[in-house]
């Protein structure tokens, strides 16, 4: 199989310096990309995200889901789709949620990789692509927008798109003349700014919004208010590379061994129904009262403790873990809702 390397310079040979999104979508998503070969979150993986943190995350989402489905009046067909559900650790604390809530969702996991494909558990629908298909229920996106493709815009006296070309071997950043500049875009920054444009995530929103007829889109990652917040501070701190749980190296070196994230601009999307921290939307949705259940079954289980119990205790460190202003509780929770028959009359 040919290497990442070896599809950029193809690329290259064919059509000419690669737009950065374009490189970007063959570093991590080519036949030999980041995670199509192996790069995954988890503890052994390459870098931890809730659901990784433990079950409690996607129980307090159940939560949420579950009171989607009362406010769509409990419709027969109610689907939940996870897009860029990696090995379905996510999935599986869900739907045990939902089946104590009595809730009975269709639960579609989306994933691009086959191998993290493969460990989906048997009680999901798992696909490689959305469907495109009207739907009623809860679309999640946990950390999926930062890792889609986007275009980079440098100021250099003005604003310009990088490219990459290859030369003996080596990627290397080419700058070209920016055709069209968009309404968020500051008309100046510093010398040297570097700027997201982030196309692809506003296209997947709003095509996901248009597929639902019923029900909300969550989506948890970090997020800066406006583009011209990011054009203002140090480049690496929005834009950045991640290998072993460990910051990697320049995005432009070994491409396809390390993953490569952008911080979300919120005036890019399309303007959400709600926006909170991830600690507030855990809040809302009762993870306070998770965390004293689990005290509880410890404290009644504790002279003989079981595997549910020490399962219950757990749930003190994850909401810790959660929660943290500093970490993942800084993550902001965007909830984008449609509203129902009855809300609209």
């Amino acid at each position: 199989m040919p290497s990442v390397a070896d599809e950029i310079a193809a690329a290259v040979t064919a059509s000419g310096p690669l737009r950065f999104d374009h490189y970007v979508r063959i570093a991590l998503y080519g036949a030999a990309g980041f995670y199509v070969t192996g790069g995954v979150a988890g503890r052994r993986g390459d870098f931890i995200t809730s659901p990784e943190v433990g079950p409690l995350f996607g129980t307090v989402l159940a939560r949420y889901i579950a009171s989607e489905w009362e406010r769509m009046e409990r419709p027969n067909d109610f689907v939940v789709m996870e897009v860029g559900a990696g090995p379905g650790t996510l999935a599986r604390s869900i739907t045990v949620a939902l089946a104590a809530l009595g809730v009975p969702a269709r639960y579609v996991a989306v994933e691009v990789s086959a191998a993290q494909r493969s460990a989906h558990p048997p009680t999901v629908v798992s696909l490689a692509a959305t469907p495109t298909e009207p739907m009623v229920g809860v679309v999640i996106a946990n950390e999926l927008l930062d890792n889609l493709p986007f275009r980079l815009l440098v100021f250099d006296d003005g604003w310009r798109e990088a490219f990459v070309h290859v030369e003996h071997g080596r990627c290397i950043e080419v700058l070209g003349p920016l055709a069209h500049r968009p309404r968020w875009l500051p008309e100046r920054a510093p010398l040297g700014a570097r700027v997201p444009w982030q196309q692809e995530a506003q296209r997947w929103v709003g095509d996901t919004l248009s597929s639902i007829t019923g029900g909300s889109l969550v989506a948890f990652d970090y997020v800066s208010t406006c583009t011209a917040d990011l054009a203002t501070g140090p480049w690496r701190q929005w834009l950045r590379t991640y290998r072993r749980h460990e910051r990697g190296s320049h995005y432009l070196d070994a491409p396809g061994s390390q993953d490569i994230t952008a911080q979300v601009a919120l005036d890019q999307l399309p303007s959400p129904t709600a926006v909170r921290t991830q600690e507030q939307f855990l809040l809302e949705w009762g993870i306070d009262e998770l965390v004293e259940e689990g005290r509880q079954a410890w404290a009644a289980a504790a002279s003989a403790p079981t595997v549910a119990a020490m399962t219950m205790r757990s749930r003190i460190r994850e909401a810790e873990a959660l929660l943290d202003p500093a970490g993942l509780g800084a993550f902001l929770a965007l909830t984008w809702s449609s509203p129902t028959a009855r809300e609209v009359a």
